[in-house]
């Protein structure tokens, strides 16, 4: 007679995607302990498909064991299965089933069963297999792991409280294997909603699966649940079945918010003021425990009360976030930062009443808008504006003080892209508030010209400054400080935008007045001393910006100090018009010698310091170290392109400089191709006659002829020549070169062909 086997285990998963990785370290982690129980905690958020892995891994190495044996742990009666020393009623049956199925149990028996079980599993001479499932936590299970045996124990939690080395946590779905799952279970083939719907539910397994039943119901195409569940979503998370799940994402977390409500008032307030920021990241470390603002005032007395206890109390908001670490409902801190998955916040805004709701996304504005520190230009503050800008904009009103303050970090450190999004959306907002010509929609409108210049359309800036110096003229005065920097910077654009010698007839019309309004050592004169020096040199005197420079360098250092962002801007300028003026060796030891600075101050990304870098390449080239050159630029350009972008000014500057010394290095075909794949997204970006693409159109005919093809230098020095001629003038020295490499390389080819 062969011998019972016992085996209880649920049905094996219809569909699991996904999961080959995990299941294999699942298998490692078992057989690494040799003939010693072993216990693998899988452990996650509820919906993420523990049970289906543990389920799957069970089936697929049954072979392997002797003993299988699945025991849901959680009593659904609500039995403490956590307290230590004790099971459920449910346990103690199952363990009692088990016990008379591999012989060691009676029915009229009054031994312990668990015990009789783990004594029998001991003795066993092969592999068993316990899978203990939906367990609260550690304690939960610790009476019924077998203490010997040559057996394996894998357990789902929702809590990631296990002991070293058991815990293996279950993340969401991948996001292309998420949306290749919605094709397969819906049979469409619109990957594009299917990548839409991966992302409004945060590939989490089980909304996944229920989307996929709705479908399959429903017969509607991916596009149409795309729309439905952005109108509709509480609706379609708390309806529709999922296939090997036993609640919808509506529910699934219920009995977790339940327990924590009775145990930890404070932790739903935790997680309810979270589910607001955005999922991932959130600074808990500086939101809770850190004031670098005022005490948020919190208007509404029941979240205050629920709410204010925790705040900058470290170890109260420690134990909250525990709290809600043991339900996986937040990831693990790191550095002072928590996310949360997407529809964990969703499911708990939902089910908050619409008076609720408002009074939670105020609470969250208002605690964030107070650890805001004060001076957004500041490199010190930078850390912690950078922890919440992205949070910023879930719950700050557009046009209130914190988000201006977000988007003067954003453009102090660089992030012009980011900023420009964000204050083209508080313009808009501050338009329909406050009407055209209040002086703070004024000054918004003054940072959007700005942030539009930095950000690479210095064109738009320039027009965006004309448009509004007079409003300021009329409704501020011809001498307002806010009036004289638009002043100063439609100077500044106008000259970004190509024409030098007006921004300089501007910068030296506004000096005096700044001059006489301001003092002569005031920060803003200074600055539009700097520009008249810098435009003066761009107009053609390299001599002239370089001794203004020099001049205005040791007041800088004076009045902002040696490292202020300022000063080193002087001291760049003076490096390039060192160079601009003769002396390459000089600028590029001035360049060399700020760099370090620029660095330590700025940060290594800053596109000040990118600055640097390019021009310490430039002028080392230019020196006479075409190889350096050309390796530094080589250095920077992948950097400059995640920074800036990769149709960004100045990446396209450093790609065209890129190829030029490649080219003064040796390698002149190279140069001609890069050339060649840069042309037509300078024409794009810049323009068809802007002077960079002008210039790359020179080396590109310049490097072909170099790589041996005389008749194309010819032929595009021949189509350059009337371009030339019209936008910089026939006597231009750039039109004067052209024609003078056009009669060289007409010469050669003329010389070839014969």
């Amino acid at each position: 007679m062969v011998p019972a086997r016992p085996v209880r285990l649920f049905p094996r998963p219809v569909t699991l995607v996904g999961r080959e990785d995990l299941l294999g370290e699942v298998r490692s982690r078992l057989l690494d302990g040799g003939d010693r129980p072993v216990v693998v905690a899988l452990c996650g958020l509820g919906g993420v498909g523990k049970t289906s892995v543990a389920v799957e891994y069970a089936h697929r190495y049954q072979a392997d064991y002797g003993v299988i044996w699945q025991i849901t742990v959680d009593d659904p009666a609500g039995a403490s299965a956590s307290v230590p020393g004790s099971v459920s009623a449910s346990v103690s049956a199952a363990f009692t089933e088990l016990a008379a199925l591999v012989g060691v149990r009676q029915v009229v028996d009054a031994a312990n069963p668990v015990h009789q079980v783990h004594a029998a599993l001991a003795a066993r001479p092969d592999r068993w297999l316990l899978v203990l499932d939906n367990a609260a936590d550690v304690d939960a299970v610790r009476e019924v792991l077998p203490p010997a045996g040559r057996g394996h124990v894998l357990v789902t939690s929702r809590s990631a409280h296990w002991p070293k080395g058991q815990a293996l946590p279950v993340p969401v779905l991948d996001h292309q294997v998420a949306a290749g799952f919605l094709l397969a279970r819906s049979g469409d083939s619109d990957r594009a909603a299917a990548e839409q719907i991966a992302q409004e539910v945060g590939t989490l397994p089980l909304a996944l699966e229920q989307a996929g039943a709705y479908l399959h119901d429903s017969g509607r195409r991916l596009a149409e649940y795309v729309g439905l569940f952005r109108t509709r979503r509480g609706e379609l998370l708390a309806h529709g079945g999922a296939d090997g799940y036993a609640a919808q994402v509506a529910t699934t977390w219920s009995l977790s918010f339940q327990r924590l409500q009775q145990s930890d008032p404070s932790a739903v307030a935790v997680l309810r003021l979270l589910a607001f920021y955005g999922p991932d990241d959130i600074p808990v470390g500086i939101l809770l425990n850190a004031a670098p603002g005022e005490d948020p005032d919190l208007h509404d007395e029941g979240i205050a009360d629920v709410l204010m206890p925790v705040l900058g109390d470290p170890l109260r908001a420690d134990r909250a976030i525990a709290a809600l670490r043991r339900y996986s409902l937040v990831s693990q801190p790191v550095q002072g930062r928590v996310s949360m998955h997407r529809l964990v916040q969703a499911v708990t805004v939902d089910q908050l009443p619409d008076e609720q709701r408002a009074g939670w996304r105020q609470a969250a504005a208002e605690l964030l808008d107070a650890v805001l520190p004060e001076d957004p230009d500041r490199r010190q503050n930078w850390p912690v504006y950078a922890a919440l800008a992205a949070h910023a904009s879930m719950v700050l009103d557009l046009a209130g003080s914190g988000m201006g303050a977000i988007i003067e970090y954003l453009h102090s450190s660089g992030d012009y892209a980011t900023g420009l999004i964000l204050q083209r959306q508080r313009v808009q907002v501050m338009r329909d508030q406050l009407g055209s010509e209040h002086p703070d929609m004024l000054s918004a409108q003054a940072m959007l010209a700005s942030l539009t210049g930095r950000a690479g359309d210095v064109a738009r800036a320039r027009d965006q400054c004309a448009a509004l110096l007079p409003i300021q003229e009329r409704v501020l005065g011809i001498e307002h400080p806010d009036t004289l920097t638009s002043r100063a910077n439609l100077a500044f654009w106008s000259g970004a935008a190509g024409d030098v010698a007006r921004a300089r007839d501007q910068c030296a019309a506004l000096l005096p007045i700044r001059e006489r309004v301001l003092g002569i050592e005031h920060p803003d004169t200074l600055t539009s001393r700097a520009n008249l020096a810098s435009w003066s040199g761009l107009a053609g005197d390299a001599v002239e910006a370089r001794d203004q420079y020099a001049a205005l360098l040791p007041i800088r250092e004076r009045v902002l100090g040696i490292e202020h962002p300022d000063t080193l801007t002087s001291r760049a300028n003076l490096a390039f018009w060192s160079g601009a003026a003769g002396d390459a060796v000089e600028a590029r030891d001035q360049y060399a010698a700020l760099l370090p600075i620029r660095e330590r101050v700025s940060g290594a990304e800053h596109p000040s310091t990118l600055t640097a870098r390019a021009n310490l390449a430039r002028w080392s080239g230019l020196a006479g170290d075409a190889v350096g050159a050309r390796d530094q630029y080589a250095a920077l350009l992948p950097i400059r392109e995640r920074v800036s972008g990769a149709e960004h000014p100045e990446t396209l500057t450093d790609r065209a400089n890129m190829a030029y010394w490649i080219g003064e290095a040796g390698d002149a075909a190279q140069a001609r191709d890069q050339y060649a794949a840069l042309m037509p997204i300078q024409e794009r970006v810049s323009g068809a006659e802007h002077p960079e693409t002008l210039t790359a159109r020179a080396n590109l005919a310049r490097w072909s002829g170099q790589a041996g093809d005389a008749i194309g230098a010819r032929d595009l020095y021949a189509a350059l020549m009337p371009i030339r001629e019209r936008v910089s003038g026939a006597e231009h020295p750039e039109t004067l070169s052209a024609r003078a490499n056009l009669t060289y390389w007409t010469r050669v080819a003329d010389g070839d062909s014969s």
